[in-house]
């Protein structure tokens, strides 16, 4: 009796991880399908409100389509995108519960106490870019085009615009929130910002001069709240490793 529960025990044992693998794909696609399911449901009632909203996102610009395709991948597009920002707030909800489990108990309090500010963050970059990086930029490169041609901007290359001047900064307003992040974990300090901090702004240059609009307002908008972001970092990151001395001695 015991040697027959010895050998089933042999022959469970291996079974265990793939029975963990498993339920972690289960779980992992239980969050995807609530996931969908948010994203599905604000699209329809984007889609279905899109005569509300639509004076903001074109602002009263006289945008022309070349093609009855064109409506309908406009139509698409900007609803995809507003759909994909509002439903964020869960999707980010539902990726914090599946990666919990798997998380040490820093990364976890981190990212429990920072993801809400990661959102928050990335929403400020967005209306940063909506409401003074977008009209500027359009006004001043549309400005230039009417010198010498008559310019008649699609509905396809405003929405590529427009999301270019938003989404990428929403991005890079979350620099601080980063730093923290690789400052928890001991990849970065305060000290190590401070001497890349030449290099640093070098590559903030670039990378400004690459999301934006080919035009020096665009970038020059651009690069000073990454400069400004880049210098709160810093100074969260000491003030962190300030506290965690503090504690320890």
């Amino acid at each position: 009796m015991e040697a027959s529960t010895t050998i089933t025990q042999e022959v469970e044992e291996p079974l265990t991880p793939v029975t963990s693998l498993l339920e972690h794909l289960s779980e992992l696609r239980k969050q995807i399908i609530k996931g969908l399911a948010v994203f599905i449901v604000f699209f329809i009632v984007v889609f279905s409100t899109i005569n509300i909203w639509f004076p903001f996102i074109t602002r009263g610009h006289s945008l022309i389509i070349l093609g009855p395709l064109e409506v309908v991948k406009f139509y698409m597009t900007i609803s995809t995108t507003l759909a994909f920002g509002f439903s964020m707030p869960f999707l980010v909800h539902f990726l914090w519960s599946f990666v919990k489990p798997g998380l040490k108990e820093d990364e976890s309090r981190f990212l429990g106490l920072y993801a809400p500010m990661m959102l928050v963050l990335f929403l400020v970059g967005v209306i940063f870019g909506y409401f003074v990086v977008n009209p500027l930029s359009y006004s001043f490169l549309v400005s230039i085009g009417a010198t010498n041609f008559d310019v008649m901007v699609s509905a396809s290359e405003y929405m590529h615009f427009l999301i270019m001047t938003t989404v990428p900064l929403g991005l890079l307003f979350e620099l601080p929130i980063i730093a923290l992040f690789l400052s928890a974990i001991g990849v970065l300090t305060a000290e190590s910002m401070k001497k890349i901090r030449g290099w640093s702004y070098i590559t903030m240059g670039v990378g400004s001069a690459l999301i934006t609009p080919p035009d020096f307002i665009s970038q020059l908008l651009v690069l000073i709240p990454m400069i400004i972001l880049y210098e709160i970092s810093i100074y969260l990151v000491k003030r962190t490793e300030r506290k965690q001395m503090e504690s320890t001695a």
